[in-house]
């Protein structure tokens, strides 16, 4: 036994506001503290650091000539909290800052004595994101930058400055974040000096081809082959050129999340330029038919509405993959962008080569978008669409991801896998180490095996290499939730459903996470979004058992009783072994239809048959709060940890 003190430690995702004040070392020792005395004043007058604090929902860290803010709700509070900071030392011109913002893991180490010190890699990112800067610059991460995209009032005020190298050979992507009375509206010197080396001056206007830099948004390619089955295919080819184009340098391409959720919408070009401050838009149409594809696509100018370039490919569907190449290589034609070595490279690489295994990938990843986690009828399906795209193409590693995907719920539930999807995201990783999916799969096997700080590792890592992924914002919320950081799983939910509107999955997990929080605007808001994605799936999948039990906890939520039961009978009844629909029906009939008699009794055929993830879930599950001191719903509890427990036994000899 150790007689060492004890330390309390924990890790969650935080955000972070770094400051610093420019030209302090130079500053003779007297007039130090004077001026770090004078930022504490500055900084104590933002009202949003006194909410957070007020709310103990934040920790100040002195660094000597600065600080670091650590909040843990939103990454709003922290840019909110800087702009309030620039906005009062506008006035004071001898006390210059300059600031970093980003979301990340952070440790907080309480010791013995109650000090509270921090560390991680959002405090070391915040940091390295201000010393970027100049005095007055506020300077977010590209991962802050995209989370306030969503908000409109913030969207004017983010500047991409593209990606720049910081201390040890590492890059990050910044944005500079001003307005008429916060912030620096020049860029750094650094991004000056990096843009002068990296590439010469064209002298064109800026927002004109040969400009340098140009900001873009791909709107979803509207799907017209007559069959609304073939969305997911025409969703596909908006994402790789999307994805394409984020691979040059020289165009700033509107996220994914922000594009599609133009998706379905009559839109006005020169409207939705302004409204995303971009100077071009990308549009398009996909027909597929037998072994045909047609694909029209028109870059238009956003200040003048007129056309760039456009062009219609009428080809055989095996051409797929050089059409979407000739759409990027034409873009960046038509803007006389040059491109880099290494990004004519990228351009070029898919996942496969092979159209029927980019077809059947397509094909699981829709199904796993539109249907509950861990439903056992969706994720075989998966399986066995994906395991003929890698007979297909043995090197397919997005298919071997979302093999591995389906295999972890699966397992998580309760159905024998014999690793848990591990051999396949190992595969995947083999053939692709920063495909960020494989990543989230093994956050999600190291949350199976309660390997907590392993599991933030690595959805730290997914959520670097891709923050636009659903999978890997998915995975996150699934993370946080677990560990019972419902803020930060909402943060990740809401994006997941902002990514892939079929997802009723991530809007039912916000009913439970906005009603923990007491939030019922929130709550009412998700039940409603979960009601309407149930309705439109079930309106091409009237047996969708999935979308039905979803939607029967949306209409329990909305009042809706008797229509509620009614569901919960149906659904019952078209998929009976749907453990996962059946745990959703304990969760309404406890905690919105108080019926704690029927609650107990629909939980038990699901404590006979789910897995340890269910299990983990079930025991830290808000909706379930009304029901868990009840000695029956422990005794279940503790039966069904007792089944796992011997059914993980190996034999022995």
């Amino acid at each position: 036994m150790s007689d060492a003190p004890k330390t309390n430690v924990r890790l969650e995702i935080a955000h972070v506001l770094f400051i610093d004040i420019v030209g302090y070392s130079i500053r003779p020792t007297d007039e130090q503290q004077a001026l770090v005395d004078r930022l504490n004043k500055v900084v104590r007058s933002s009202d949003e650091f006194n909410r957070a604090a007020a709310a103990g929902r934040l920790k100040k860290i002195p660094t000597g000539d600065g600080m670091a803010l650590i909040f843990h709700d939103s990454p709003e509070q922290p840019v909110e909290c800087a702009v309030e900071i620039s906005r009062v030392l506008k006035h004071h011109t001898d006390l210059l800052v300059r600031m970093g913002v980003h979301s990340g893991p952070v440790s907080e180490v309480t010791d013995v004595n109650g000090r509270v010190n921090a560390a991680g890699v959002g405090i070391n990112l915040a940091q390295r994101l201000m010393d970027c800067g100049d005095a007055g610059h506020i300077l977010l991460s590209k991962r802050v930058a995209e989370d306030l995209q969503q908000n409109g009032r913030w969207r004017p005020h983010l500047h991409d400055l593209g990606e720049v190298e910081v201390k040890h050979g590492d890059r990050v992507h910044v944005f500079n974040f001003h307005r008429g009375d916060a912030g620096n509206s020049e860029p750094p010197a650094k991004f000056i000096q990096a843009k002068q080396h990296d590439r010469p001056s064209t002298g064109s206007a800026p927002g004109k081809p040969g400009a340098g830099r140009f900001s873009i948004c791909v709107l979803p390619f509207a799907n017209i082959s007559g069959d609304a089955e073939q969305e997911y295919f025409s969703d596909g080819i908006s994402e790789d050129i999307i994805t394409d184009l984020s691979k040059v340098s020289a165009l700033n391409v509107v996220s994914r999340n922000t594009a599609f959720t133009f998706k379905g919408k009559s839109v006005d070009v020169r409207q939705v330029a302004s409204q995303l401050n971009v100077s071009y838009v990308l549009e398009g149409s996909v027909r597929k038919a037998g072994g045909r594809v047609r694909i029209t696509a028109q870059l238009i100018d956003g200040s003048n509405d007129s056309h760039v370039w456009a062009e219609r490919y009428d080809r055989d569907l095996n051409d797929i993959f050089a059409i979407q190449d000739e759409i990027s290589h034409a873009i960046v034609d038509a803007l006389k962008v040059k491109l880099l070595p290494e990004e004519k490279k990228a351009i070029a690489q898919h996942g496969t080569d092979n159209v029927e295994a980019y077809n059947l990938f397509l094909m699981a990843r829709e199904s796993f978008v539109t249907g509950l986690e861990a439903d056992e009828r969706r994720n075989k399906a998966i399986i066995r669409l994906c395991r003929r795209a890698v007979e297909i193409d043995p090197n397919y590693a997005e298919a071997w991801a979302l093999i591995a995907m389906a295999q972890m719920v699966m397992g998580a539930a309760g159905v024998r896998i014999e690793d848990g999807g591990l051999a396949a995201a190992e595969r995947a990783l083999s053939l692709n180490p920063n495909l960020a999916e494989a990543h989230s799969v093994r956050a999600r096997i190291f949350l199976e095996k309660k390997s907590h700080d392993e599991a933030l590792r690595e959805i730290e890592i997914a959520l670097r290499l891709d923050p636009e992924s659903h999978e890997v914002n998915k995975c996150a919320a699934i993370v946080q939730f677990r560990q019972s950081q419902l803020n930060e799983s909402i943060r990740y939910f809401e994006k997941a459903g902002a990514l892939e509107e079929t997802d009723f999955g991530s809007a039912g997990m916000l009913i439970t996470c906005y009603g923990a929080l007491g939030d019922a605007a929130g709550v009412k808001r998700a039940a409603e979004m979960t009601l309407a994605r149930a309705e439109k799936i079930l309106a091409h999948d009237a047996n969708n058992g999935s979308a039905i039990g979803h939607g029967s906890v949306a209409l329990a939520v909305l009042g809706q009783r008797e229509r509620a039961k009614d569901w919960m009978d149906r659904a019952l009844l078209i998929d009976p072994e749907n453990i996962t629909m059946r745990y959703n029906f304990v969760c309404a009939l406890a905690n919105y239809l108080k019926d704690k008699g029927a609650a107990l009794q629909m939980v038990c055929p699901v404590f006979e048959k789910m897995g340890t993830g269910l299990i983990d879930h079930a025991k830290v599950d808000p909706d379930l709060a009304c029901i868990r001191d009840d000695p029956r719903f422990k005794a279940m509890i503790a039966a069904a940890e007792a089944r796992v427990a011997s059914e993980n036994v190996l034999p022995s000899g």
